[in-house]
């Protein structure tokens, strides 16, 4: 499955979003892919193809988003830009014979440390009142490597203690889901700082 023809089936023209999107991707695949490639992950069995496609397409969505800062200037609140990218995969797939389903799931599955249904009901957040929580191995690893790397700012890597304060912001339960990301592919609290970095 070709990624990069997916996304330029959204986005056909050269658009500052555009070269945004696909900057923040590629910065979020590669960081990805070296968490792939350390030590604690190489027995894992972790499907490379599906990382690489799902890192590209995870925020596919936000063009039909409001976020001006970061020139998305669609109608959807920005907190449902993964379920919304989820939808336009499923519906690209269903139009040209292709699964797609696993690219949506990290689309959906990548907020934060990942969502539950009582955090969206608690927060009165936009979205079904469902767990959008990564489940698989390469949803995680989508999910974890999209949290170094900002669509606004300059485009340098988080440290990872920013990624938690980041992350701590919204309560004990994403804190703890993010800490055992971390833990999973071997960038917890024993951990060198270098884990996982591209540059």
């Amino acid at each position: 499955m070709d990624a990069l023809r997916v996304l330029g089936a959204f986005y056909p023209e050269d658009t500052p979003l555009r070269r945004k999107l696909l900057e923040h991707s590629r910065l979020v695949r590669e960081e990805a892919l070296a968490i792939a490639e350390s030590a604690a992950c190489r027995e894992m069995g972790l499907d490379l193809d599906v990382v690489s496609a799902g890192a590209w397409l995870h925020d596919v969505g936000v063009c039909r988003c409001h976020a001006p800062d970061i020139l998305c200037t669609g109608t959807e609140p920005y907190i449902r830009h993964g379920i919304v990218g989820a939808g336009m995969l499923r519906a690209y797939g269903a139009e040209h014979g292709l699964d797609m389903e696993p690219f949506a799931r990290i689309c959906e599955r990548h907020t934060g440390s990942g969502l539950s249904a009582g955090e969206i009901l608690s927060r009165g957040l936009p979205l079904p009142p469902r767990d959008f929580l990564p489940v698989t191995l390469e949803e995680k690893l989508v999910c974890l490597a999209d949290k170094f790397h900002s669509k606004s700012g300059d485009g340098r890597r988080k440290p990872l203690e920013e990624v938690r304060r980041g992350i701590a912001r919204f309560g004990a339960a994403p804190a703890a889901r993010l800490e055992a990301l971390l833990e999973l592919f071997g960038m917890g609290s024993g951990a060198g700082p270098d884990v996982g970095r591209t540059t």
